[in-house]
């Protein structure tokens, strides 16, 4: 009996004898009118093989795969799949596990093309809310064509809720400045991507920045006079509001009174994560007598009582709240605490007991491990995401949201992301058996939809961990930040230095070369434009990642005392010039411009220091 891999694994599956040979023309019948786009999707994976389609609201009759409903299916989002030489059917109570249930199908399909194994499965998840985070406010804000593709792709990983942060790309009415010069949100882009996460069974959760991080807002003129501490890290408003301002709650009251509305999730995050400042500039003397934790709690119950005049429920960052565990047992008990750590050892992993300890709703939060980085630390992504799901399962962690960060200008690709977006599917929906090994390659074929070992190749040393250069985590992001960085100010920096030490010319020699000779396969026809993007990112992605290398060598020599070769310095200026010209082209592929201005500049920056 062939081995039944899927990429996200099913709560049980058990493979039998005999195939299910699809023929030249099949039926796909589905009782209900939400069977219908699932069973085109199926239909679309089904064409390249030869395999006609025709999707069949009819309730009786033959079909090669049929939907039926019946409330003995489980919850919700629970299907049962059995596979036969007669056919495929789908049984689920509702039609999320009905989608669920063709979303398998299709993973079949990857596997088996238009053979499928026998097989039966009995499929529900382990967590109820299983999410990806997204930053939107760092520098790449996406267009809404990427954004319902990244839909359509993550509820096929059976991924049920997608959150954008938003600290100030959202055309505000009342604060028009806000936005201005960052491609923001509109409304109406909003309500079109949050009905097509309503077709393919995702929650559109709103995630405005509401306490800290607020500091694009902050450096505005009209604005600045609400920080706690301006100048704060040479920010002119610094980066958190002073919660004894009346205009900080003014503030935040008319920001949501029009973004909340345009959402239909119960929930809302309401960040309020790394408040740096607070206690330390305005507020000290309140600081002082009350206690930076209790200064801390009396804004975020203003805050939870915005949103409870909104019908939302509060979610927040656990990260302050665990820096001041005592005020745990003070916090209303409906907001949910969101405890996030990035790496695979993080201190705060474990501390999420100390949530369920208080009786608060949770869940936990790990990331791609992709932000600073343009090819992702891959292996410390997944660690951190699998150790965080079992803390989850064994705390009673109502969800899993995997976050994708863009710290560092945002350079690095969403393309990139995926591997790791994929692999925290797999453990939110079935942990227990979600495999790191082989994952990669399973990956790979599933998104290309063939296999091809030189792209496996390329995804593994792409997102090598910096273990080609003998880099230990702390140091992996060394790279994102010499790309650009000026030559000046990176030498005067002493951690900068001290990692740029920390690996040797021929090591970075030897990456460098194994990043110019990877092969990038060319999207197969009917990939779609989704496939094609993803490609040319993963490509950009490679690349940029080539040139920091060659930059390191030039600046390691620099260190030296050596003055570098003129040839060498004119080759690399001109590298960099064609790498600026590709990040346009390939950023403008699905993002809006945004920062991309900055982002040029800091090439043209680099590229004018070696002229």
């Amino acid at each position: 009996m062939p081995r039944i891999d899927l990429l996200i694994p099913a709560y049980r599956c058990v493979a039998r004898r005999g195939l299910l040979r699809l023929p030249d023309r099949a039926v796909l019948a589905g009782p209900c009118a939400a069977d219908v786009l699932p069973l085109r999707q199926l239909a679309g994976d089904l064409e390249p093989l030869g395999v006609r389609a025709r999707v069949d609201r009819s309730a009786f009759g033959p079909a090669a795969v049929r939907i039926r409903r019946h409330p003995s299916a489980g919850p919700r989002e629970a299907y049962r799949l059995t596979v036969s030489a007669g056919g495929a059917e789908i049984v689920a109570s509702a039609d999320a596990g009905a989608y669920y249930g063709v979303q398998t199908l299709r993973d079949l399909v990857g596997v088996g093309g238009r053979d499928l194994p026998a097989c039966a499965i009995d499929d529900r998840p382990d967590f109820a809310r299983r999410g990806v985070y997204l930053d939107c406010s760092r520098g790449k804000v996406p267009a809404l064509g990427r954004l319902t593709s990244l839909v359509e792709q993550l509820a096929r990983w059976k991924v049920n809720e997608l959150q954008l942060y938003v600290e100030n790309v959202f055309t505000f009415r009342r604060h028009p400045a806000i936005g201005r010069g960052f491609s923001p949100f509109t409304p109406q882009e909003l309500l079109v991507l949050q009905d097509h996460c309503r077709l393919h069974h995702v929650r559109l959760v709103p995630s405005p920045a509401s306490f800290g991080h607020m500091e694009k807002v902050l450096a505005l003129p009209a604005y600045r006079r609400l920080g706690e501490l301006p100048g704060f890290r040479g920010l002119p408003g610094g980066t958190t509001l002073c919660p004894g301002d009346g205009g900080s709650i003014r503030l935040v009251r008319e920001l949501y009174e029009e973004f909340l509305p345009l959402f239909e999730a119960d929930d809302v995050n309401v960040c309020c994560d790394e408040t740096w400042e607070l206690g330390k500039g305005r507020s000290r003397r309140r600081a002082a007598r009350v206690g930076v934790g209790r200064l801390y709690l009396e804004f975020l119950l203003k805050i939870h009582r915005l949103c409870a005049r909104h019908g939302k429920r509060m979610n927040a960052w656990a990260d302050i709240a665990l820096e001041h565990p005592e005020l745990l047992g003070e916090l209303p008990r409906d907001i949910v605490m969101l405890n996030w750590d990035y790496h695979p050892r993080g201190r705060r992993i474990p501390r999420t007991r100390e949530i369920a300890d208080a009786g608060l709703p949770r869940m936990v939060c790990p990331g791609t491990n992709a932000w600073n980085s343009h090819g992702c630390r891959l292996r410390m992504g997944m660690a951190n995401i699998a150790r965080f799901a079992e803390e989850g399962l064994r705390r009673g962690a109502e969800g899993l949201l995997n976050t994708d960060w863009g710290d560092g200008g945002h350079r690095n690709m969403l393309a990139v992301s995926l591997h790791n977006l994929a692999w925290g599917a797999a453990c939110s929906w079935r942990r227990r058996a979600a495999r790191a090994d082989g994952f990669t390659d399973r990956f790979c074929r599933r998104l290309l939809g063939r296999a091809d070992q030189g792209f496996v190749r390329a995804v593994r040393t792409l997102g090598c961990d910096g273990a080609a250069l003998r880099l230990p985590y702390a140091n992996s992001t060394v790279l994102y930040h010499v790309l650009v960085g000026r030559s000046g100010d990176i030498l005067r920096s002493r951690s900068l230095c001290e990692q740029l030490d920390g690996f040797s010319s021929a090591d970075l020699h030897a990456h460098a070369d194994a990043l110019r000779e990877l092969r990038w396969p060319a999207a197969p026809k009917g990939g779609g434009v989704w496939l094609r993007h993803c490609l040319a990112e993963y490509r950009l992605a490679a690349e940029l990642d080539r040139v920091a290398c060659r930059r390191a060598i030039l600046l390691k020599a620099l260190r030296a005392g050596a003055a570098p070769h003129r040839a060498q310095a004119r080759r690399l200026a001109a590298d960099l010039r064609r790498l600026a010209e590709r990040l346009k082209r390939v950023w403008l592929l699905g993002n809006k411009p945004s920062r991309l201005r900055d982002r040029l500049r800091e090439l043209r920056q680099a590229q004018r220091e070696l002229r």
